[in-house]
C-alpha cells in the first residue's frame, strides 16, 4: 500500500495522527512487549517438552499466534493495541499441568476457550457484559493497571525488591542504577516534548548497559530472600547465538491439542476452561477499557465503541494459539506505551505484527537485548495512566469504595482480573447499603456472583 492509500484506509487525519506517528507508536509498543517472545517460551517450557528445541519452538508459535491476533486488531478493529500470550495466563497453564493435567489437554482447554470467546463475541455477549461494568470500576481500571505496570517495571529493573529496605546495598546494583538513569532520562525527553522519548530512553539504557559492562562492572548477586533470583547479565553478547532449522520446525506442537481431548476427565477439564475463560475475560475487559481511556477513544460512559471488534482479535489469537501450541492470547497493557507516542489506529497494531514477523528471523538474537531495558517504558507509561483518577467521585462512597479497591487490588495481587473482581463485588453491596438500589442493575449482581464462583473454583478446588 502506498502512503496515501494507508492514510485513507486508516483515516489517520480523523484520528489526529499521521504515518510517522503510527510507525513510531508501533515500534514503541513492540519494544515494550517484545519480552514475551523470550519470557513466554521459558515459562511454558516448564510444562511443555517436545525435545531439545522446545524453547525455540515455543518462541515461534508465540510469535505466530500474536501476529494472527494483531492482524485482526489492525485490519478489522482498527485499534492500536498489541496482543500476545498473556503473562499470568501462561503461569496458570503451568500450574494446571502441575496438578496432573497433560499439557496437550491444557492446550485443548485454551482452544475451547478461544472458540467460546469467538461465539460470544459474534453474538455481542462479551461486549454487552463489559458495557455493564459499573462506572467507578471503568474509571479506576486505567489507574490500577498503571500502578501494576509501575511495580512490574520497577521489580524487573531491580529498583524495588522484597528486601530493599533491609539491604541498602541493593541501591548500588548497576542494573537499578542504569534503570533509574534511563527512567529519568526518558522523563526529561518527554518534558522537552521530544518525539520518540520512550524509544530513545530504552535504546539509551541498553547502550549504557553495554558500556558499563565493557568497563568491567557486574550486577549484584542477590539471594532468593531478596525476591530477585540470581544476577542478570548487563550485556548478554552474541557468543551463545546459534541458528538451526530444527528451531523452526513446529510440527511437534501444531495440533497437539487434539490429543488432549483423549482421556479427558470432564469435571477437571471444565474447571480449567472456566478459569482460563474468567481470567482472560476480565483481563481483556480491563485492559481494553484502560487502553481506550488512555487513547481517548472511549465514549461518555467510559466504554470503548464497537468493543466486539477488538474482542474478536483476542478470541482469534487464543484459538490460533491453542492450535499452534501456546497459552491464551490477550491484549497487552504495554500497548499504552505506543498509545502515549500517539498511536491511534490499527496501523500501529500492524507495525507491531510486522516487527513480530521480522523477529522470527532473529529469535536467537533477542537475547542480546539487556532484559531490564524495555521496562523503563512501563514506569513512564504508568504515570500517564493515572490521569483518570481525577474523574472518580471520591466524595461518594458508592464510587470511592469499588474504585479504590480496584486500583489497590490490581498491583497488590499482581492480577488485573482480581482488581476488577473486587470492584464488581463491592459495587452492588455498597450501593444497596447506601439505599441506592435503583443504581444497581441485575447484571451487577450477576457479575458479583460470577466473581464469587471464580474465586471458589480458583482457591477452593485447586488449593
Amino acid at each position: 500500500m502506498t502512503p496515501n492509500l494507508i492514510t485513507d484506509y486508516f483515516d489517520l487525519e480523523a484520528r489526529g495522527t499521521d504515518l510517522p506517528t503510527e510507525l513510531l507508536a508501533g515500534l514503541t509498543t513492540f519494544l515494550t512487549m517484545s519480552y514475551i517472545i523470550v519470557v513466554n517460551p521459558v515459562i511454558l517450557s516448564e510444562a511443555i517438552d517436545v525435545g531439545p528445541n522446545t524453547v525455540e519452538l515455543l518462541a515461534v508459535v508465540t510469535i505466530l499466534s500474536s501476529i494472527a491476533a494483531m492482524l485482526v486488531m489492525g485490519l478489522y478493529a482498527d485499534l492500536p493495541f498489541g496482543l500476545a500470550p498473556g503473562m499470568g495466563l501462561n503461569a496458570y497453564f503451568v500450574v494446571v499441568t502441575g496438578l496432573g493435567v497433560d499439557w496437550r489437554t491444557a492446550l485443548a482447554a485454551v482452544f475451547i476457550e478461544g472458540v467460546l470467546f469467538l461465539l460470544l463475541t459474534v453474538v455481542g455477549a462479551r461486549e454487552f457484559v463489559i458495557t455493564l461494568l459499573p462506572e467507578p470500576v471503568k474509571l479506576s481500571v486505567s489507574a490500577g493497571i498503571g500502578i501494576f505496570l509501575a511495580i512490574l517495571g520497577l521489580e524487573q529493573m531491580r529498583i524495588i525488591t522484597a528486601t530493599t529496605s533491609l539491604n541498602p546495598s541493593i541501591a548500588l546494583d548497576p542494573v537499578a542504577v542504569l534503570a533509574t538513569v534511563g527512567i529519568l532520562f526518558t522523563f526529561a525527553l518527554w518534558a522537552r516534548g521530544i518525539r520518540g522519548a520512550i524509544v530513545i530512553g530504552i535504546t539509551t539504557t541498553g547502550v549504557l548497559a553495554y558500556v558499563v559492562s565493557a568497563l568491567g562492572v557486574q550486577p549484584l548477586i542477590l539471594d532468593e530472600g531478596a525476591g530477585v533470583i540470581g544476577a542478570p547479565v548487563l550485556a548478554p553478547g552474541v557468543s551463545e547465538i546459534t541458528y538451526g532449522a530444527a528451531a523452526y520446525d513446529i510440527t511437534p506442537l501444531v495440533g497437539a491439542f487434539l490429543e488432549g481431548f483423549q482421556n479427558v476427565e470432564a469435571f477437571t477439564f471444565a474447571l480449567v476452561i472456566f478459569t482460563f475463560f474468567f481470567v482472560d475475560f476480565f483481563d481483556t475487559a480491563g485492559t481494553l477499557t484502560g487502553l481506550g481511556q488512555a487513547a481517548g477513544l472511549t465514549d461518555e460512559s467510559g466504554n470503548l465503541p464497537e468493543m466486539d471488534k477488538p474482542l474478536l482479535a483476542d478470541a482469534v489469537g487464543t484459538t490460533v494459539g491453542g492450535i499452534l501450541g501456546t497459552s491464551t492470547v490477550t491484549t497487552y497493557i504495554e500497548s499504552s506505551a505506543g498509545v502515549s507516542e500517539g498511536g491511534r489506529t490499527g496501523l500501529t497494531a500492524l507495525v507491531v505484527a510486522a516487527l513480530f514477523l521480522c523477529s522470527l528471523a532473529v529469535v536467537p538474537l533477542l537475547s542480546v537485548i539487556p532484559p531490564f531495558a524495555p521496562y523503563v517504558a512501563l514506569v513512564v507509561v504508568a504515570v500517564l495512566m493515572l490521569q483518570n483518577i481525577t474523574e472518580i467521585d471520591w466524595d461518594d462512597v458508592v464510587h470511592a469504595a469499588p474504585a479504590g479497591l480496584t486500583i489497590m487490588i490490581m498491583p497488590l495481587t499482581g492480577n488485573i482480573s482480581y482488581g476488577i473482581a473486587a470492584g464488581l463485588l463491592s459495587y452492588p453491596i455498597v450501593a444497596t447499603a447506601a439505599g441506592r438500589r435503583d443504581e444497581v442493575h441485575p447484571a451487577h449482581w450477576a457479575l458479583a456472583l460470577a466473581c464469587i464462583a471464580y474465586f471458589w473454583v480458583r482457591f477452593g478446588t485447586f488449593a
